[in-house]
């Protein structure tokens, strides 16, 4: 599997400098950062440092992404590495809660600074992400609101609880369906069908994603079972993080809570025959969420099992195998 990624960066990434050629081991080489702009953009700095972070903290949609049309995949790449820094400026125990706030701050008014014209000299020409996020929306028209819901959904503080299901799928579809709106956009696509596929994908996506979480953070922020689910099955927030193999009460609940990021994946598949192609590939994040459901299911919902907890390590074949497919 490894081979097989390492074939795809070598083979599948443009050239971040001219377009024309594919980055070669571009995983792989540590790139020296350059000292201007100009020479940044010239050598490819920026869009090579957007796959690197892309990779390091957000494997699954890396690969997704490796497998998209050569024509979307820098601009992708650009998007994904924006929402890892977004992501980035408050995940973490050390990070205190003002500066959090500080960074998203920052990230929120730096979406204006891409709009703005290129006369406009500012920060942004040495932020290599900021650098490739305007060139996107340069050459491409993004909905600025799409943007920013992906900061603001993070204002939310992780020792804030989610009180329903439904807010849980609301900040689930700020959260992620937002970048799949921006990405569907990249692609030039307008169609109803196709917003309300990426919406019950991104629903899902999120709350797959944050049940995969709980047991890595712990006891550092509040578990995303919502409390109505706790309520109902006299379960505490403790008992989820402890995740007892023997404890039905927390089997339960999440099993509830899976139950609805798998109807919104469901929602999303049963679609599939109006989304155009293209498209289709970049849903492919539904592969490894429907990975995760899959093994949760076989593992009685016990979130702390080997199996879901680790990588999925045959999720590059799998992927490729529904990109040949045309399928997600």
């Amino acid at each position: 599997m490894r081979l097989l990624v390492r074939s795809w960066s070598n083979y599948f990434l443009l050239n971040a400098g001219n377009g024309k050629c594919s980055v070669r081991y571009a995983s792989n080489q540590q790139q020296a950062k350059p000292k201007e702009g100009e020479e940044a953009e010239k050598n490819g700095y920026g869009a090579k440092h957007c796959m690197s972070l892309v990779e390091k903290y957000d494997h699954e949609n890396y690969l997704s992404t490796l497998l998209l049309p050569k024509d979307l995949r820098r601009a992708a790449f650009a998007l994904r590495a924006f929402n890892v820094e977004i992501s980035r400026s408050v995940s973490g125990h050390s990070v205190e809660p003002q500066i959090g706030k500080l960074r998203l701050k920052f990230w929120y008014d730096s979406i204006d600074k891409c709009f703005a014209e290129d006369s406009q000299r500012t920060y942004v020409e040495d932020q290599p992400v900021l650098r490739e996020l305007k060139r996107t929306l340069g050459a491409r028209k993004l909905n600025r609101m799409y943007l920013r819901r992906l900061v603001t959904a993070r204002e939310r503080s992780t020792n804030q609880a989610f009180q329903s299901l439904r807010e849980l799928e609301e900040y689930a579809d700020q959260a992620f369906s937002s970048m799949l709106h921006l990405l569907v956009e990249v692609a030039g696509v307008q169609d109803v069908q196709v917003d309300h596929a990426a919406s019950h994908l991104g629903k899902a996506q999120g709350i797959a994603t944050l049940l995969r979480a709980i047991p890595h953070t712990g006891r550092q922020q509040s578990v995303c079972v919502p409390l109505e689910v706790l309520v109902r099955h006299g379960v505490s927030q403790e008992r989820i993080i402890r995740g007892r193999s023997d404890d039905k009460g927390v089997e339960d609940c999440i099993f509830e809570v899976a139950s609805s990021a798998n109807t919104h994946l469901k929602l999303a598949r049963q679609l599939q025959d109006q989304v155009p192609r293209v498209v289709r590939k970049i849903f492919l994040p539904a592969v490894a969420t429907s990975g995760y459901l899959e093994r949760l299911q076989h593992a009685n919902f016990l979130l702390n099992h080997k199996t879901c907890v680790g990588r999925d390590t045959l999720l590059p074949a799998r992927l490729f195998w529904k990109s040949l497919l045309n399928a997600y």
